[in-house]
């Protein structure tokens, strides 16, 4: 399938950065929500987007004036939908708000057209349970902010066929993105559920005093986290195995990982208490950092987009 133009539904902070790396990758984009109010706001961001891009070198000034012409605003669900061959919708994260959604676009987007959720963690099948064309639906989740981080976790219904998938994964593709599709429906599908399993460790070894929260970001962060910004834990493996690879590495270390693993966390609930702690120490650490690398929330997430331009750029992704 040929996509020509792309409507997202739902301007918000997830809808715009969509919107500004598909209108990036040179496609026409139609940005819907119900309200000319958000959708100004969306306009501000997706600018702010792209000065920040500029800044950064990733394209000139005098390309956001053009990047932003591809971005066309309406509250009108026909206008957004009847002519494009891809739909990216960002609206809330409830089966009710996105089964009213789907009868309004259904009402008016070709019936070929490729439906795409940024859901983060509901079930496709139940989101497609309403509609005329639930083959025609996935999802595509992206890592906040879409035009920036390249991955997309794509995921099908029980009656999404394997050519939307393919044809959704080719498109993500051109548009720079990395997409992963997962075989079977899970919740929270693969990163998050990672991020949460690595979270709850770092929960259980701060509670149970062995260090400080501060200390255990900077173990990650400039322990693994840096070779996970350029391949993947098994790869990583193979290499520390040297010529015997992953598995004659884990053949040697079986009986110190197995202790581990027999040590580490299995709870199922965070423990009470623990995220009014964790604000706490979050915010004393962050007004620790020298200023230079961030020591607020909005200097730290400008500094978190530094560092991604960078390793996007290494990556070849910008």
């Amino acid at each position: 399938m040929e996509i020509k133009k792309v409507a997202c539904i739902g301007s918000g902070v997830i809808g715009s950065s969509w919107a500004t790396g598909f209108a990036l990758k040179g496609y026409p984009v139609m940005l819907y929500d119900i309200d000319e109010k958000f959708l100004k706001t969306a306009k501000e961001r997706i600018a702010a987007n792209l000065k920040y891009l500029a800044k950064n070198k990733v394209i000139t000034e005098e390309q956001i004036k053009e990047i932003m012409g591809r971005v066309s605003y309406t509250t009108d669900m026909e206008t957004a939908v009847r002519d494009v061959q891809f739909i990216q919708e960002s609206v809330l994260e409830n089966y009710d708000t996105k089964h009213k959604v789907i009868a309004e676009v259904e009402k008016y987007a070709p019936a070929d057209a490729i439906y795409a959720s940024s859901t983060s963690g509901l079930l496709i099948t139940e989101i497609a349970k309403y509609a005329k064309h639930p083959e025609r639906f996935i999802g595509g989740h992206p890592y906040n902010p879409p035009h920036l981080i390249p991955l997309v976790e794509i995921t099908k219904g029980e009656k999404t066929t394997d050519a939307v998938v393919e044809a959704g994964k080719a498109f993500y593709k051109s548009v720079g993105k990395e997409p992963v599709v997962l075989n079977k429906e899970a919740l929270g599908f693969i990163s998050n559920r990672i991020q949460q399993a690595v979270f709850r460790e770092v929960t259980e070894l701060v509670t149970r005093g062995v260090c400080s929260l501060e200390d255990a970001g900077k173990a990650v962060t400039f322990g693994p986290a840096l070779r996970w910004a350029i391949m993947g834990p098994a790869e990583i493996f193979q290499l520390g195995g040297g010529e015997k690879g992953i598995d004659g590495l884990f053949k040697m270390v079986e009986g110190s990982v197995n202790m581990w693993l027999d040590d580490m966390a299995d709870w199922k609930r965070y423990p009470a208490g623990w995220w009014d702690y964790c604000r706490k120490e979050v915010d004393k650490s962050i007004a620790a950092r020298p200023k230079e690398i961030g020591n607020t929330d909005a200097s730290l997430a400008e500094y978190r987009d530094d560092m991604l331009i960078a390793l996007l750029k290494l990556h070849n992704k910008l």
